[in-house]
Order: structure tokens, then C-alpha cells, then sequence
């Protein structure tokens, strides 16, 4: 039996490039609290994002004004608006498969 945490999909509404001067850079997805706290995410921490085309680590920032299910990324390659994707915790204790050595 496979174990998976309940992780709707959520909806690229926005993207964020920015310019080697810019002070704040890397990857980052912005996500509303209520869906951060479904996933058992805390504002900062390390996730991996998964994405039509590719995935790719990013860190978690709590943005209230988002919309529920909707998120803005930044300096993610391979991302676009419009696109759906899934965010999961970084947890390398759990296993991927119950029940598996």
C-alpha cells in the first residue's frame, strides 16, 4: 500500500524573474498559510516543487494575500503561469512506500 498525504494541486497565478543585482534571489514558491499548513509547511523551509516539466527544490514563503490554491513562483526554471503543480515537504524519514525494506 502506497503512503500519501492528501496534496491537491495548486495553480501558478504568477512568476517572478529576477536580475543578478537583485538582493533577494533563488527559488521560491509564495503560498497562503492555509495551504503551507495542509502540507505541513512552515514559512522558509525547503520543498520540492513538481511541475510539468520538471521539479526542482525551493523554499516555502506564507503569503496571505494569494488566493486558496494559488501560488506566485520565482527564479523557478521550467515553471510558467497558468501551470498546475505539487508541493512536497522535503522529509527523508518517511519512506516512500509502507511496507517496503
Amino acid at each position: 500500500m502506497k503512503y500519501e498525504r492528501y496534496n491537491p494541486p495548486l495553480s501558478v497565478v504568477g512568476f517572478v524573474a529576477t536580475r543578478p543585482s537583485d538582493s533577494e534571489r533563488g527559488p521560491l514558491i509564495r503560498m497562503r498559510g492555509e495551504d503551507a499548513r495542509l502540507r505541513l509547511l512552515q514559512d522558509g523551509e525547503l520543498v520540492w516543487l513538481y511541475g510539468p516539466r520538471r521539479h526542482e527544490l525551493v523554499t516555502v514563503r506564507v503569503d496571505d494575500s494569494l488566493p486558496r490554491g494559488s501560488v506566485i513562483l520565482r527564479d523557478v526554471a521550467g515553471a510558467a503561469p497558468a501551470d498546475v503543480i505539487k508541493v512536497v515537504k522535503v522529509d527523508p524519514d518517511i519512506p516512500r512506500e509502507i511496507g517496503l525494506a
